[in-house]
């Protein structure tokens, strides 16, 4: 059964802090947090939803008045997700800012809650006994696991309570 780590609103977080606290990483790892990469980081945090590089392209411009090419963005994605300061969504081929950026501890596997309605995105972490019974039924199958992330297309209760007044 996952463990649900609640993922804080963009109302709720210290973007600030969480910025400082994703330099203090990438510094503690021989990486740089540039001024463009805290600004995408900065995007996906003020986001409630997955992006995509290109609505990340759109947030730049609209927010910092200039523009950063999409190529870049990518880049800046990789470096991030390589950071383990953001996760790509594979499934809606977004982004979106690891829940557990200020945490000190570690978290397992995540699984991402997609709300195919309002696309909000809730992370949770796999419990360990969850993540080896999933990995003993993919080696049972004749399957290596490359990837341990999962990803649900869900409805989220908001959604659905929406869907069922219509």
């Amino acid at each position: 059964m996952p463990t649900t780590a609640k993922t804080s609103t963009p109302a709720e977080i210290d973007i600030t802090s969480v910025l400082t606290e994703a330099e203090t990483r990438c510094k503690a790892r021989g990486a740089r947090l540039t001024e463009k990469r805290k600004q995408v980081l900065s995007g996906l945090l003020h986001s409630s939803t997955a992006l995509s590089a290109y609505e990340l392209v759109d947030y730049c411009r609209d927010t910092y008045e200039y523009s950063i090419p999409p190529m870049s963005v990518y880049r800046i994605l990789d470096f991030l997700a390589e950071q383990h300061l953001v996760h790509r969504l594979n499934l809606a081929n977004k982004y979106i800012a690891c829940a557990h950026i200020s945490c000190e501890h570690d978290h397992g596997v995540p699984q991402f809650l997609i709300c195919g309605q309002c696309q909000r995105v809730e992370e949770v972490s796999i419990d360990t006994s969850t993540m080896t019974a999933l990995q003993t039924s993919v080696e049972n199958s004749g399957f290596q696991l490359a990837s341990p992330q999962l990803e649900m297309d869900c409805l989220c209760n908001d959604c659905a309570k929406e869907k069922g007044r219509d």
